[in-house]
């Protein structure tokens, strides 16, 4: 990649924080010419457990001011796949060890089995790192985010989660959207998992936490939820719990419905059920999984993790449009039907590039990240609460949750 195209493309994701672009260029101009001041990352995987998530080693390759100094996997195999991939300073199959010895300044949690993080993340924080970028699900209760994110702070780290739509800059067109009533009164949104074999509760984990994440972002921090949680169409029971899959702990439920009362008065529904996935034969792509931002006069529709992510279709949503004026219309970073003018943004997200890109500058400028460890900590807690509600028959649940454990222990 020319330094040029991604120092532009890191200039231009960083104007929805109000983060000076010609500062933080020429600070990565200085990063690239001088190896010496380049950030020390090191690269935690665990090849048949998770193994690297999506980039979260690669992405590193891609950013100039990186050196990744270590790479550490548990697997032999897998851990020599990794050092001819990442080509690092060393290599190790212990991660207590690379942290120990090479002392880096980022790490990256890459694993996505989940039951890993909250031992990662502290061992990472207790060796002195400054930066960490963790694959999601963030941890696996509210409990483990309370415990990781009080150490964060003691040490003063920062902690970014690869909720990587986050990080996209058309959310910030949207939300002006929105404000300048575009879409008229906002009444609700609406979002769904990828209800695929996956459908239901391990959806609303591995998935859903995208959704989740996106809908707080436009309505702002949950207030209180009421959910039912279902086994083949009847209520979860005690008996339905077994350990989930990539290590989210236990787990029960194929169809689940929750309702979130969001900070911005209006309500958050979240819906998955296996096997309910279509797909759009156009594109490729699942059809339902994202959120929608209903209101009186259109809609905008986000597709988690597509490389157009938003869409808008103004007129009524309650009134048949016989005439086919009512047309999605693509919206980019630049407006509704404009061309978008980043070319390798696309790319760029998905290779986890933009966020890393964020983390590092959220370092030089003693900020949070853009989806920090608070944004981790709430979509658990947002999961769980789905749990906790239908654990209580169906009760409204409010926020924060006074179950900080995974309710469906307790169940």
């Amino acid at each position: 990649m020319k330094r040029r195209s991604l120092l532009s493309l890191a200039g231009r994701s960083v104007l929805a924080s109000g983060i000076s672009v010609a500062g933080f260029q020429a600070r990565l101009f200085a990063a690239s010419r001088n190896v010496e001041e380049q950030v020390r990352v090191a690269v935690i995987g665990h090849t048949g457990r998770g193994n690297y998530g999506h980039g979260l080693d690669t992405m590193w390759l891609q950013i100039p001011q990186a050196r990744i100094c270590g790479v550490a996997d548990a697997d032999p195999a897998g851990l020599a796949a990794a050092v001819k991939l990442l080509k690092p300073e060393a290599s190790y199959g212990d991660y207590h060890q690379l942290l120990a010895e090479q002392r880096p300044t980022v790490v990256a949690i890459a694993p996505r089995h989940v039951d890993q993080h909250r031992d990662m993340l502290l061992a990472a924080i207790q060796h002195g790192v400054r930066g960490i970028y963790i694959e999601k699900p963030f941890v696996r209760s509210p409990a483990e985010a309370d415990e990781v994110l009080q150490a964060a702070a003691k040490a003063g780290v920062r902690i970014a989660v690869a909720h990587r739509n986050r990080f996209h800059p058309v959310l910030p067109v949207l939300q002006k959207l929105v404000a300048d009533g575009a879409i008229g009164r906002v009444l609700e949104y609406r979002g769904r998992g990828k209800e695929d074999a996956r459908g239901g509760a391990l959806d609303l984990w591995v998935l859903g936490s995208h959704v989740l994440n996106l809908a707080a972002f436009f309505g702002g921090a949950p207030q209180a939820v009421t959910a039912t949680l279902l086994q083949d169409g009847r209520p979860v029971t005690a008996a339905d719990v077994q350990d989930g899959a990539e290590g989210i702990g236990r787990l029960a439920g194929n169809e689940l419905h929750a309702r979130f009362e969001m900070q911005s008065g209006q309500p958050f529904f979240f819906d998955s059920r296996q096997h309910a996935r279509r797909r759009d034969t156009a594109v490729d792509r699942p059809a339902s999984f994202g959120l929608q931002i209903i209101g009186t006069e259109g809609v905008i529709d986000l597709r988690a993790d597509q490389n157009q992510l938003a869409a808008v279709r103004l007129g009524s949503p309650f009134d048949p449009d016989f005439s086919g004026e009512q047309k999605w219309q693509p919206v980019s970073s630049a407006g509704i039907n404009q061309p978008e003018p980043m070319p390798d943004l696309a790319r760029l997200l998905s290779a986890q590039v933009v966020p890393g890109l964020d983390l590092l500058q959220s370092l030089q400028q003693n900020r949070q990240p853009l989806c920090d460890g608070e944004q981790g900590r709430q979509t658990v807690e947002m999961i769980c609460s789905v749990f906790e509600s239908h654990r209580l028959n169906g009760q409204r649940v409010s926020f924060p949750l006074q179950t900080r454990v995974n309710p469906l222990t307790l169940l």
